[in-house]
């Protein structure tokens, strides 16, 4: 027979880990001060399992929660207990037991709070009445907006459009340049040339494109062709040149 003393949660309706906590200890009737914390830990990761089930995505302080609840778990089942500096057995349920009885404390002045933000919201500050009317024409009657236009707010204005005319002008634009290269394309091409000739310098292959993407897409290009053993390499005259020869293989085939 299935147990109905617990119920399904279906939605995440809790504002954090501890009040997840606090709703699983009160609807259990547990003692918060002796939390049986291998039932509270499968309860806490059950209702983490089915939010990750729904495709939810789980809140990083509720991932550490567990992580905790994990290891206090693993704490109580070591055959040795930690003790303090006095000799006495330290509980791993204590500093969570601590974090709950604050949070609970806060939690139950939170209405007292709201409803004292509603009240002062209800509120209004005393003020200059005539201040206020010339404001509420402010907003709504141009006129009496224009009436309070002098030079130095029509220059503050004047001065704000040119900076932001300025910034506009100067900001800094991207220009996004696809190459028409490929590594599997630069092979081709360097095999290609090795037919019409024994062997090849470095320098004549970036001669004959000699900007830098080429450059690169081209050496890469070598080092594939020596790591598939197609190609040899020897070291050639001037500075970082050298020289590359189709391997005996490829001649032969």
């Amino acid at each position: 027979m299935q147990d109905q003393s617990k119920f399904e949660i279906k939605l995440p309706l809790f504002e954090g880990p501890f009040d997840l906590l606090l709703f699983f200890i009160e609807r259990d009737e547990l003692d918060i001060h002796d939390i049986p914390i291998a039932t509270i830990t499968n309860d806490f990761l059950e209702y983490l399992h089915h939010l990750e089930r729904l495709n939810m995505e789980v809140a990083s302080e509720f991932i550490l929660i567990a992580a905790t609840l994990m290891r206090i778990k693993a704490k109580m089942l070591l055959p040795r207990p930690v003790m303090d500096e006095e000799g006495n057995e330290i509980d791993p349920r204590e500093e969570l037991v601590r974090h709950l009885l604050e949070y609970k404390k806060y939690k139950s002045v939170v209405s007292d709070l709201a409803d004292l933000e509603t009240d002062r919201m209800d509120r209004e500050r005393r003020g200059n009445l005539n201040k206020e009317i010339r404001k509420l024409a402010e907003l709504n009657n141009v006129e009496a907006e224009l009436q309070n236009i002098d030079l130095y707010k029509l220059l503050k204005v004047y001065q704000k459009v040119l900076q932001r005319y300025e910034y506009e002008k100067n900001r800094p634009t991207h220009q996004v340049v696809q190459y028409p290269y490929t590594i599997s394309g630069q092979r081709e091409f360097i095999m290609t040339a090795l037919i019409d000739s024994d062997r090849l310098s470095f320098d004549d292959i970036i001669s004959k494109k000699p900007d830098r993407i080429a450059v690169i897409y081209n050496f890469l290009a070598i080092l594939e062709l020596l790591q598939m053993q197609m190609i040899v390499l020897h070291l050639g005259e001037g500075f970082n040149n050298f020289w590359i020869e189709k391997r005996e293989e490829e001649l032969a085939g």
